[in-house]
């Protein structure tokens, strides 16, 4: 049986929210847009891991929880990337549509 710890459950938590963040990042790859996306959100939760992440550290407890806080923390990062990509085609779309309206 297993046995349940405040790790597994911390660790069953953050895979719940890793699960969750391959769907946002496929929509903003597939959208190709920043329209709506919020970065306030999303660097909010990158510091929630953060401080997951210090927590393990100050009161010594480095054990394998560590490693989903990482995955998160990447799976974030990646959608901030693709934010900062959507940002830049909107603008590209944007100077090509006021081309257009100038000519």
């Amino acid at each position: 049986m297993i046995e349940i710890t405040g790790d597994l459950l911390e660790m069953l938590m953050l895979l719940c929210f890793a699960a969750s963040w391959p769907f946002n990042i496929r929509k903003s790859w597939i959208c190709r847009t920043a329209v709506g996306k919020s970065v306030a959100f999303e660097l909010i939760i990158e510091l929630g891991y953060a401080f997951g992440v210090a927590r393990k550290f100050v009161i010594d407890d480095i054990d394998y929880v560590l490693a989903f806080y990482i995955l998160d923390i990447t799976l974030v990062a990646i959608d901030l990337m693709l934010y900062v990509r959507n940002r830049r085609l909107d603008q590209e779309r944007k100077a090509a549509n006021t081309n257009i309206r100038a000519r």
